[in-house]
């Protein structure tokens, strides 16, 4: 899966590339998901989206690390991110079932 698909600006993009990029972008969009909702409710808010978008950028850039470039610090580098917001969301999930429990 290293062929290349195309070239742009000096850049090879490869299948792995583009799996990569769609990590990064959810990633780094996850963010811009927890500014809105902050934004809305007017206090600090962690939607189910961030989470969701944290576990997928992760595994995407985990599978791009392992498989597309075998490169041992970028794998530990999601690695860590990916367990932590795995954890948070399962927290996120049960506090809410309770809280609607409550209710």
């Amino acid at each position: 899966m290293n062929e290349v698909i195309a070239e742009f600006m000096g850049v090879v993009i490869t299948p792995w590339k583009l799996i990569g990029y769609a990590g990064v972008g959810l990633f780094a969009g996850r963010w811009v998901v927890q500014v809105l909702a902050t934004r809305r409710h007017g206090r600090v808010v962690v939607p189910q989206a961030f989470w969701a978008m944290s576990v997928l950028g992760s595994l995407l850039l985990l599978a791009y690390f392992t498989f597309g470039k075998n490169d041992s610090v970028g794998i530990l580098s999601n690695l860590f991110p990916f367990a932590v917001a795995v954890y948070n969301w399962v927290v996120d999930l049960r506090g809410r079932r309770h809280t609607a429990g409550l209710a």
